[in-house]
């Protein structure tokens, strides 16, 4: 009988740490605009039910180019490169596509939502706090 007693409060405990956890803002340090943002305020750019905006414009205008077939420039996916990688191709645009113009064509604020979405899925997701 202990023994089942030991083994509910261990589950109520592990239930309880759960909700708190899920119930934790997601946020990210934006360091191209320089800003620390909560990622699960509005509309949730990693919906299940849909890509959201920034996965959208990073599919439709994105990997137009970065995709395996064509071979015009490196394939990229979400988790082709790690968040703190995600957040310094859009802080310094150094890609040859950002250098070269082809970025003028998403707004900025079409810009951001790409990135949000590209760190939200980056290869290492699961590390989302903010280090302002």
């Amino acid at each position: 009988m202990k023994q089942i007693s030991t083994i509910l409060m261990f589950l109520v405990i592990l239930t309880h740490s759960m909700q708190a956890y899920a119930a934790k803002p997601v946020s990210r340090y934006d360091a191209a605009t320089q800003t620390c943002r909560v990622l699960s305020d509005g509309p949730l750019e990693w919906d299940s039910r849909s890509w959201g905006e920034g996965g959208k414009t990073f599919k439709a205008t994105c990997q137009g180019c970065h995709n395996s077939k064509d071979k015009i420039a490196p394939f990229l996916w979400s988790e082709s490169k790690s968040q703190e990688a995600w957040n310094r191709v859009f802080a310094s645009r150094y890609p040859k596509c950002a250098q070269d113009g082809s970025w003028n064509a998403i707004s900025e604020e079409q810009l951001r939502k790409v990135n949000d979405f590209l760190w939200r899925w980056a290869n290492n997701s699961l590390a989302s706090s903010c280090h302002g």
